[in-house]
């Protein structure tokens, strides 16, 4: 199969036929339909969060089902999918007390003295998240999928697969925000829109959004967005709290960097809890006022919007198909595998929310 395959770090990815084994008792084969990408992934590209290479990266994705393994009873070929990277086991501690995404069992993977999923026992290639989806096929664990019904486009499936799944699930599982509460949300990429569209849907009365571009502070509009703050014009944090008389309930942080987690929890009214989504690079220390938790304010973070995924992803798509979910304005672009690079760079511009690799066109 054709895969986009990075060996170091800050490298053009090149596209390479690389071998791919056949499922295992509990693995699933899907053919690649549609793949996000995302910041997550330029963060291993360019080296922020470390990997192990040759790797495959991507794992925003949506797809069919080709092929079961012997023990898979929960789909079967031809369903349609969408992958997750929050790969669970179902009997560690996490998975039993609801915390699924928290799950890393070892289990999940081939062992290293098996044939390796990707490439041949010489020669290894990593699957970046247990997935990577900057392929033609994924060879996964069966708990690595959500099944979904048919009906719904899998470009906008596969944007579901970590950036909405992770923005609306912050809201409404992490962070459990009261309707008629005020969020502030920093950072109106993919990841902030969709938490902007998640207050929105758990009932927020008002959702501020927070932006240096001027173009995606207008977008945020059309995701839910009551008042937007462009960061650039002065104080965010004086803005949000001037704006709701003395700061909001509930701040997302959807960036990852030291400085915005803190402006997060400087925006909190009493009582009220900032969440941390973005991914800060390792190394970096978040400060806060020491006296300002005895106003009873909290700061936590959140991985993949805590999620449930076999239950959330198929509700999302319900919300989608309902009209309440806002996917359509999250595709910047459409593009073909060859194009990845280039669509990776666009990342660090600021002005794109996703670009979708399409695999059928």
């Amino acid at each position: 199969m054709k895969a986009a395959v990075l060996r170091q770090v800050n490298t053009p990815m090149e596209i390479e036929e690389v071998a791919i084994s056949k499922p295992g008792p509990r693995e699933v084969l899907v053919r690649t339909v549609a793949a996000g990408v995302c910041h997550s992934d330029m963060h291993f590209y360019n080296g922020t969060y470390p990997g192990q290479f040759p790797l495959v990266l991507g794992h925003e994705s949506a797809g069919v089902v080709e092929q079961v393994g012997a023990d898979v009873h929960y789909v079967k070929p031809g369903d349609h999918v969408i992958t997750c990277l929050s790969v669970f086991c179902g009997h560690c501690e996490f998975c039993l007390t609801g915390h699924m995404s928290l799950c890393q069992e070892p289990e999940l993977n081939r062992d290293a003295e098996d044939e390796p999923r990707l490439g041949t026992p010489e020669a290894r290639v990593g699957q970046f998240a247990s997935l990577g989806s900057f392929a033609e096929y994924m060879l996964v664990h069966e708990h690595a999928v959500a099944k979904i019904r048919k009906d719904m486009p899998l470009d906008r499936a596969a944007l579901i697969g970590c950036g909405v799944t992770t923005g609306v699930g912050a809201v409404i599982h992490t962070a459990d925000v009261e309707a008629g509460s005020t969020v502030a949300v920093i950072g109106c990429g993919g990841i902030g829109l969709s938490c902007i569209n998640g207050a929105y849907i758990a009932g927020a009365a008002r959702v501020i959004a927070v932006d240096m571009v001027p173009s995606k502070l207008e977008l945020a509009r059309k995701f839910g967005a009551t008042d937007v703050i462009n960061a650039g014009d002065g104080d965010a944090v004086e803005q949000v709290r001037e704006l709701t008389g003395g700061g909001v309930h509930y701040s997302f942080e959807a960036i990852g960097l030291k400085q915005t987690a803190e402006q997060a929890f400087k925006m909190l009214r009493a009582g009220g809890t900032a969440t941390v989504i973005g991914m800060i690079p390792p190394g970096d220390m978040v400060s806060i006022h020491g006296p300002e938790l005895l106003s009873e304010k909290t700061l936590q973070g959140s991985f993949m919007g805590s999620n449930r995924f076999r239950v959330d992803m198929p509700r999302y798509v319900d919300l989608y198909l309902q009209g309440r979910l806002h996917l359509d304005d999250l595709v910047s672009s459409r593009i073909k595998l060859a194009d990845v690079n280039d669509a990776l760079l666009a990342l660090e511009t600021g002005e794109v929310a996703r670009s979708v690799i399409m695999f059928d066109e």
